[in-house]
């Protein structure tokens, strides 16, 4: 059919302009001998000119709007040239699928990095069970259109489709993620047992993350990530944070990539993941207490090196300011000028012994089809506010084991085991009073290990243990230096990958130490969540 119309407007002025140069010719010739024959006028032959040449122009309209059709729809269809990120592996608890491989000419990607979206572009079933691929914790990438003429680029009918505004090259994905929490605890003051800054801290109703993300590709050369996250103070009062923000490159050579921007150091399993990916409603004890409330993240820069070997091996080097809260162990002028009950002198940064130091070193292997091992050491290094020369040291190690069947169905069922151990030295300054030490030294370490047992399709059953052993001081109170331990068991259940409800148990005991009593505190949480768009997928 369209090779027909296309005839057709070819042949139209062809038809045209041989009828606009038979016109001058017939007027030359003998009239034909009809008796009420009137001869044209030169009037009627100029009209019939005008209206040829309208209709010629009219014609290479039409044959100009097909060609830019045309040219529109072969660009639609040149997905394969998108340029768009893909992540090259599996969910962070089904792995149940292989995402796309990256394009030929781009390098080897870091396989835990958060460049894809866990949405599938294939829409789930209504009722009954979901469209294959569809369920939750399928990493693969959703393939974006390349098509530059929608501006906006609706959601259609694929629930699982992304928001995404612009096309081609350049495109944003936006999605909005609510995590929500009911609270009851032996203890008042909740906010005391929980150490990180969005888990639960009142008994009752609690809104401690709303996050807005946004990821997209800035250029050929760039791809930008950003998380707002937006929190609800026992009061009711709003909280905006900048969790995230940063630019990442997408084709360095060598296997190289670099970031920078504000954004969540690689210390660690999951001090880079966002709370909405926990397995569990807060955060361990170590992470809460060594790396802070908010986690260790801050303006920097990063470079990572996937090693050129048979297995997945990587190096990453960061810089960050340290400063503030989220630097919760270094540069931190903590409450009201007090951190660990010493005057902090808020001071700016001197040179480069100032800033955070982050290196970290991963591998993986898998030990047969179905079983991984990803086991990794960091390290934190920079000054901290007690004194003018005070120092902060942290070590890391940490291990993932994950097991699944080769008879998966969506990821289910699967086993997962991740452990984490921290030293800390943290050099303290003077204190507020004259009988605290000039210096005095702290030697804290601690660790958790969780176990997580995928049993049924969108059923995980968890259990986790945490210590932390804070040095006893004759010349603090501070409770965050004071040695604890807990244990905690959830049940979580996914009806999609845009949804889940958590139900958690905590027991929670808090040792005696030279000012502060033991006591032992009991916390049950009932958690859910929503996701509305496509967000990127997190830490493998």
């Amino acid at each position: 059919m369209k090779k027909m119309i296309l005839f057709a407007l070819a042949v139209l002025p062809v038809a045209a302009v041989s009828a606009q140069e038979a016109a001058p010719a017939a007027s030359s010739l003998p009239a034909p001998t009809v008796s009420n024959a009137t001869p044209a006028t030169a009037a009627d032959v100029e009209a019939l000119r005008e209206q040829v040449q309208s209709l010629t122009e009219t014609v290479k309209a039409l044959q100009q709007q097909v060609k830019d059709q045309q040219a529109a729809l072969e660009k639609a269809n040149l997905t394969g040239e998108s340029g768009l990120p893909q992540n090259p592996e599996p969910s962070p608890i089904a792995g149940a699928e292989e995402s796309p491989a990256p394009a030929g000419n781009a390098p080897p990607r870091f396989p835990t990095e958060d460049t894809s979206v866990v949405a599938s572009a294939t829409a789930p079933a209504v009722s009954g069970t979901p469209a294959p691929g569809g369920f939750p914790t399928t990493d693969t990438s959703v393939v974006t259109s390349t098509s530059e003429t929608p501006p906006i680029t609706p959601a259609g009918s694929s629930l699982t489709a992304p928001i995404t505004i612009g096309g081609g090259k350049n495109y944003m994905n936006i999605s909005l993620d609510g995590l929500f929490a009911l609270a009851y605890s032996s203890a008042a003051d909740l906010h005391n047992i929980e150490v990180g800054d969005h888990d639960p801290q009142q008994r009752g109703f609690n809104a401690r993350n709303t996050e807005l993300a946004f990821d997209g590709a800035v250029d050929p050369y760039f791809e930008g990530f950003a998380n707002i996250v937006f929190k609800l103070d026992n009061d009711n009062e709003t909280e905006v944070e900048v969790e995230e923000a940063f630019m990442q490159t997408t084709n360095l050579p060598y296997n190289l990539q670099l970031k920078a921007g504000q954004f969540f150091a690689a210390f660690g399993r999951l001090n880079p993941v966002h709370p909405h990916a926990w397995e569990f409603v807060d955060t361990p004890l170590v992470n809460g207490l060594f790396l802070g409330p908010d986690g260790l993240r801050g303006v920097g820069a990063q470079t990572s090196w996937t090693l050129p070997l048979p297995w997945y091996s990587q190096l990453i080097f960061a810089s960050q300011n340290g400063r503030g809260s989220t630097g919760f162990s270094f540069r931190n002028p903590g409450d009201d000028g007090m951190f660990f009950d010493r005057i902090t002198t808020d001071r700016e940064a001197r040179g480069l012994q100032d800033f955070v130091w982050i290196p970290r070193f991963e591998n993986s292997f898998n030990l047969s089809d179905t079983q991984t091992v990803l086991a990794g050491v960091s390290g934190a290094f920079g000054s901290n506010e007690t004194g003018a020369n005070s120092r902060t040291q942290i070590y890391g190690a940490d291990l993932l084991y994950k097991w699944k069947s080769s008879d998966a169905e969506g990821g289910f069922p699967f086993v997962k085991w991740q452990t984490e151990a921290m030293y800390r030295r943290f050099q303290a300054g003077h204190g507020a009073d004259d009988s605290f030490p000039v210096a005095e030294t702290f030697h804290d370490w601690g660790m958790y290990s969780q176990v997580l047992w995928g049993f049924k399709k969108g059923w995980v059953a968890g259990i986790r243990g945490d210590y932390v052993h804070m040095q006893d001081s004759m010349f603090t109170d501070d409770l965050d230096r004071q040695s604890r331990w807990r244990l905690s068991a959830n049940l979580t259940w996914y009806p999609t990958e845009f949804s889940k409800v958590r139900l958690q148990y905590n027991q929670d005991f808090l040792e005696e130490n030279f000012f502060l009593s033991g006591r032992q505190v009991e916390s049950i949480f009932l958690q859910w969540e929503f996701i509305l768009g496509a967000h990127g997928a997190h830490k493998f």
